[in-house]
């Protein structure tokens, strides 16, 4: 009877009863379960935990300790799909290991030292015979035992061996994968890749970046969609021209190589995405077309090309050898020699919408001869040679999707007369480090060829950000930007600037400001109730101008000016809205560094904090946020003035006792005398 009566007491007592045993046998649990996966991450375990729901379906056993996948290690778990193991010391997976996970998809072993045990390692992999994802980046791999890991691995899908040791490829390299999609093979030493993928005819993404690899050539994958070749040493990129399938490739990334040619690309391409920045790209048309001396030639040598029997000769430039490029809708050729396009170059690229042309040596942009698609939306021009701009009206209006546009470092003195107002939809206009004006006068005064040396920004209702950044600028005239809508407005770098009243007009609807480095300083910005950036750097300010409290300010820069401290009343205010401030670069006074502690309760960013400095008394450096280890008084280190009251006390001291000596000496012999010699007994 008394135990049917301990009965029901026993039922309530066995949960807790089991849990109290798992907790004393396993007293740090690492693993945490959502729903069928399982996190064992960071958790210093030696080897896969038994303890989980035979249920689960991935396991996360990523930064452990865990050397060897045991062959009983995942039995418990025969519904598991996904197993992660990276960054885990792990050596090598015993051949059986795998015999119970049948519906096992994704392995990442990412981070780990697999070369140990690559054999025994290919032996379990091979047993697994649903896989599709496999990650074997960064396990020091060469390409011997790359291809023993990959064997019969026929439904891989997913491949990354990124960050390994592989340097030369050939046909048999990935042969047994016939279902490969995507193949990341970059961060390797890669010199070679004779054949490699032509046993791949699924693969649609290839990643071959910062690689050693010198040239592409017979480029024949017309199924690929992605190439990335970025960071090589690449100087010619040849696709096959005589295929009549049409190329799916859609993104080519040769950006970082050493071009010297623009990549000669397919005849049939659906190509929207071309990446050739920071290679030593030219065009040579001009010099075919000058050729005038026997000295010149008008043709190249191609040499040592796949096989080829023979040499191969082709002219400098060929339109055959570009391939299609009607369908690139981003060019970027930033960082590269191009000072010219052949003729009609651009014309072919009608789906052109960005065009990025910083860093080159082109010396004058033609908008009317080298007829820009209709479609283009950015233009970028920045830091190369630009004197010139030529430009009609008609030209001018086929440019009506034209949004960003970036003539910035350039040697424009004079542009177009109107160039911007007939765009009707420019939005961001980019004219830093040119020596081009804003007209003073009613109207602009048009030079020769309707060109003018000014420009009336006035009215251009779609305009939402100028920067006119160190343009010599001197004055600005009011409501020189009337009727503008601008959200942002850079003026920095314009030493001596004259704003006037020529900012009030855009209180409503600006957003960022730059005044830095114009020797500015007051200007009442409490109208301007939409600022959330302020750059008043470089101004040698001896305060913050008080109207700056009036406006709900996010980022402000106050860096290289002359504030020696921020009052409290000011910083109070600033420091409930800002969410960051810069303040390098000012002499601020030790003593008086209430503001810092302000800015830090309010956890406002301070940017460059431990490079934030202050003055002592003494002139001496020191960051501002040790000012705390200062004792001040009435705004003075008392530790100052008592370090420089020691030594004066004893060097008077040091004085009294030598005159003392000086002029007393009788006095002190006969003291002596008298104290300590006297007569002996014996």
């Amino acid at each position: 009877m008394l135990v049917h009566g301990l009965t029901p007491l026993l039922l309530c007592l066995l949960p807790l009863w089991r849990i109290l045993t798992t907790v004393s046998s396993h007293p740090q649990q690492p693993c945490h379960l959502i729903q069928e996966t399982a996190r064992c991450n960071n958790g210093k375990l030696s080897s896969v935990p038994e303890d989980l729901p035979v249920n689960v379906e991935e396991l996360q056993l990523n930064y452990n300790h865990i050397k060897t996948l045991q062959e009983n290690s995942l039995l418990r778990y025969p519904s598991l799909n996904t197993l992660s193991l990276a960054c885990s010391n792990l050596e090598k997976l015993e051949p059986k290991v795998f015999q119970a996970s049948k519906l096992l998809e994704s392995l990442n072993f990412a981070n780990n030292n697999l070369h140990i045990g690559y054999q025994e390692s290919s032996l379990s992999l091979r047993t697994v015979p649903g896989l599709r994802v496999l990650d074997l980046s960064e396990n020091k791999l060469n390409e011997e035992m790359a291809f023993a890991l990959l064997q019969n691995l026929t439904s891989l899908e997913y491949l990354n061996l990124s960050g390994n040791l592989l340097k030369r490829l050939d046909e048999t390299s990935f042969s047994d994968l016939h279902q490969l999609k995507d193949l990341d093979l970059s961060r390797n030493v890669m010199f070679e890749i004779d054949g490699a993928f032509n046993g791949n005819p699924k693969l649609r993404r290839l990643n071959l970046a910062f690689n050693y690899l010198p040239c592409l050539t017979d480029f024949h994958m017309t199924k690929l969609v992605v190439l990335n070749a970025s960071h090589n040493v690449i100087e010619w990129f040849i696709s096959r021209q005589d295929l009549n399938e049409t190329f799916q490739l859609e993104t080519l990334d040769l950006s970082n190589n050493k071009l010297l040619f623009f990549p000669f690309l397919p005849s049939r391409s659906n190509l929207q995405n071309l990446y050739l920045s920071h290679n030593i790209v030219r065009f040579y048309q001009h010099l075919v077309d000058n050729v005038t001396s026997t000295n010149l030639s008008s043709t190249v040598e191609f040499y040592n090309l796949k096989k080829q029997a023979r040499n191969m000769t082709a002219q400098l430039w060929d339109d055959n050898l570009h391939g299609d490029i009607s369908t690139v809708e981003i060019l970027d050729l930033r960082g590269n020699q191009v000072d010219n396009f052949p003729h009609g170059f651009l014309k072919k690229m009608s789906a052109l919408s960005r065009l990025r042309l910083g860093t080159n040596c082109l010396e004058t942009l033609n908008l009317t001869s080298e007829q820009f698609s209709g479609s283009l939306y950015e233009l970028d021009i920045s830091n190369n040679r630009l004197n010139r701009i030529l430009a009609d009206n008609g030209m001018l209006t086929n440019l009506g999707n034209l949004t960003y546009f970036n003539l910035s470092q350039n040697n424009l003195n004079e542009l177009p007369y109107g160039l911007f107002s007939s765009l009707p939809r420019i939005r961001s206009v980019d004219l830093s480090y040119n020596n081009v004006k804003i007209c003073h006068s009613e109207e602009a005064k048009v030079g020769a060829h309707n060109f003018s040396a000014c420009m009336d920004w006035r009215n251009i209702i779609s305009l939402r950000q100028l920067y006119l950044k160190g343009c010599n600028l001197e004055r600005i005239p009011a409501y020189a930007f009337r009727g503008l809508l601008l959200t942002h407005l850079e003026l920095s770098d314009n030493p001596g600037l004259i704003v006037q009243d020529s900012l009030q007009g855009l209180g409503g609807t600006l957003q960022h400001l730059g005044l830095g480095n114009t020797e500015i300083q007051d200007l009442d910005l409490s109208s301007f109730q939409s600022l959330r950036f302020l750059n008043l750097s470089r101004n040698s300010l001896l305060h913050i101008p008080p109207s700056v409290q009036s406006i709900d300010l996010k980022v402000l820069d106050l860096r290289d000016n002359k504030l020696s401290t921020i009052p409290n009343g000011q910083v109070n205010t600033l420091a409930s809205k800002l969410q960051t401030v810069f303040l390098t670069g000012n002499p601020f006074n030790c003593c008086q560094t209430e503001w810092f502690r302000t800015f830090e309760i309010n956890t406002v960013n301070m940017v460059g904090q431990a490079e934030i400095q202050c003055k002592d008394l003494l002139h001496t450096t020191h960051r501002a946020e040790d000012s705390h280890l200062f004792l001040c008084f009435e705004g003075e280190p008392v530790l100052w003035y008592i370090l420089l009251f020691v030594p004066v006390c004893l060097f008077f001291v040091g004085v009294s006792i030598m005159v003392f000596l000086t002029l007393k000496p009788k006095m002190l012999q006969k003291s002596i005398k008298k104290k300590y010699l006297k007569p002996t007994s014996y």
